[in-house]
Formats: structure tokens, sequence, C-alpha cells
């Protein structure tokens, strides 16, 4: 199929495809008048694609997900190396996480001393 097909079939642009093509993550062949011929497996790999960027991965994340998919699997998170990237990803998720949670602690506190500041100066004040 011609790249305007698959964009249109994956939701997408075709210079998004031209991108993910430049980056080696869509195979594609050059037909006899120049244009971009792709097979209809790419079409799987672009779902892959957005579906991993939509998450937060970038492209260098994702290749061994596509050659996963490439080597023949139903998805591309079953191999080793894919596996590997998931484990890292959720590793930096958490450690954000993490820290989100510390700032929430930090904001919990501050905000419980402020509260309790205001409510003990305004109960000290002589009224007017």
């Amino acid at each position: 199929m011609r790249i305007g097909e698959l964009a249109r079939r994956a939701g997408t642009s075709t210079r998004t495809l031209r991108y993910y093509d430049q980056h080696g993550l869509l195979r594609s062949r050059r037909a006899d008048n120049g244009y971009r011929a792709f097979d209809e497996a790419e079409l799987r790999v672009v779902d892959e694609i957005r579906a991993l960027l939509a998450v937060g991965f970038d492209l260098d994340d994702i290749r061994p997900f596509v050659a996963c998919l490439r080597a023949g699997h139903a998805t591309g998170d079953v191999c080793p190396d894919s596996v590997a990237v998931l484990r890292r990803k959720l590793a930096e998720v958490d450690t954000c996480v993490d820290r989100l949670n510390a700032v929430r602690d930090q904001l919990h506190q501050q905000l419980t001393e402020a509260i309790a500041h205001r409510e003990k100066t305004c109960l000290t004040r002589p009224a007017p």
C-alpha cells in the first residue's frame, strides 16, 4: 500500500510515517515511480509504535518491540529485549511516582502547618 493509505488506516499522518521510516522503524520499498510502498504488516508496526509513544516511550525504546513483531510474534512485548525495556521503564515510572509522593507529603505537611498557624493567629488576635 502507499503511504497515504497506511496513514489513513493507521489514523496518523504521512509526515509521521515518513519520520518513523527515516528512523528505521518502518520498512518501505520504493516503487518504480519513487513512491514508498508498505506491506500490510506495517500497519501493526505503526499501531505498536503509536501505543508505545502514547505511554512515554521514545523511538529508541520502541526498536526492540518492532524487532519482536518482525520476528513473527503477535505482540512486541514478549521478546527479552522488549521485556528489558519494560522493566527499565517501569523503574523510571516508579522513581517518578516516589518523587511525586514525597512532594505531595511535603505539600500536605505545609498546608496542615499553615492552617494550624492561621487558626492560632486568628484566635489570639483581639476583636476590633
